[in-house]
């Protein structure tokens, strides 16, 4: 999916001589590397069958982010559709799959530096996702994740507060602490989209204040921080993650999630340690950036939110953060 990104000249490479890491979509998920490889060979029966299994609703929606994520899936995925015309999988593939191809046309810039044409078929093809996601929502009332995923659509198709508002409750009345739908509608308020940093934060600690001891919705507070970080001017960056009141928090949040006995890594877990790692890493609290480095390793890397730091690879300002912490 396309994210805003900024320069910065420090990349470095792994410092013991061991073979260079890699991102991995999977996220070293055994599960979703199966997932993937079937999706290549367009073994939709195989697919099928897993997800079908799956009845937790956030571990459905990681493993269905999976498959949109998957490259070439538009090429195929009318045969499945056509062949199981009754069931609402597919078209929920499908659909999830059109938001992620929506944004692969969109690109990574902002919207001044996007052409006219990449907007066009951005557009249409979250037109052709959201038919598909509508389909599934309106055949099936039990259904979390199609309602997720036109939060993100909702993102790129500028909908309104209001009807943002009214996707999110859709999902959430149906499982409170959908994690996809929180991520969701917390980019949706960030002043890069269509809100504020008060709107943003507001969300992010009112989500952290009902979610449970161990839960990962507490990581929305430092993905708030990462946002602000992100949006201010070279130099005011650092001056803001060096702030007392800001480490208090991103700590705070850790100690009601990723510290907390309560917490059990569960599908996708890697991403939101990547967070700590990073945020931690930026606020200069070293030895807490150390112990997610070490839960990391050079095995569970993700591209959020190393990414941010620049054009570069995120690999590399992952090592340079990982060499400088030990």
């Amino acid at each position: 999916m396309g994210l805003f990104s900024r320069k910065r000249p420090d990349q470095g490479r792994p410092a013991d001589g061991t073979q260079r890491p890699t991102i991995d979509k999977a996220q070293r998920d055994p599960a979703a590397r199966q997932l993937i490889t079937a999706l290549e060979r367009r073994d939709w029966p195989s697919a099928r069958g897993f997800l079908q299994s799956i009845r937790d609703p956030d571990d459905h929606a990681f493993y269905i982010a999976i498959c949109a994520d998957v490259d070439g899936v538009q090429d195929w995925i009318g045969e499945w559709v056509a062949a199981e015309p009754e069931s609402t999988l597919p078209l929920l593939v499908q659909g999830a799959h059109g938001v992620f191809w929506a944004w692969e046309a969109r690109g990574g810039a902002r919207a001044e530096q996007t052409q006219r044409e990449q907007f066009d078929l951005f557009f249409k093809r979250l037109r052709f996702a959201e038919n598909c996601l509508d389909e599934v929502v309106d055949r099936d009332q039990y259904d979390t994740t199609a309602r997720a995923f036109l939060l993100t659509s909702g993102v790129g198709r500028q909908v309104d507060l209001e009807e943002q508002q009214r996707r999110f409750q859709d999902v959430v009345k149906r499982h409170p602490l959908h994690r996809w739908a929180h991520g969701a509608m917390q980019q949706y308020l960030c002043r890069k989209w269509f809100g504020s940093h008060e709107q943003m934060f507001a969300f992010a600690r009112q989500t952290s204040g009902y979610a449970p001891p161990g839960s990962q919705l507490h990581g929305g507070l430092v993905e708030a921080h990462i946002e602000m970080w992100l949006d201010l001017p070279s130099g005011e960056d650092v001056e803001y993650m060096k702030r007392p009141e800001v480490g208090a928090e991103i700590r705070a949040a850790a100690e009601r999630s990723i510290w907390h006995p309560a917490y059990q890594p569960r599908p996708g877990w890697p991403k939101l340690h990547n967070s700590f790692a990073f945020a931690f890493w930026q606020c200069g609290d070293l030895q807490a950036a150390v112990d997610q480095f070490k839960v990391i390793g050079h095995t569970y890397i993700t591209d959020h939110p190393w990414h941010y730091l620049g054009g570069g690879s995120p690999v590399d300002y992952y090592l340079n953060a990982y060499g400088g912490g030990r």
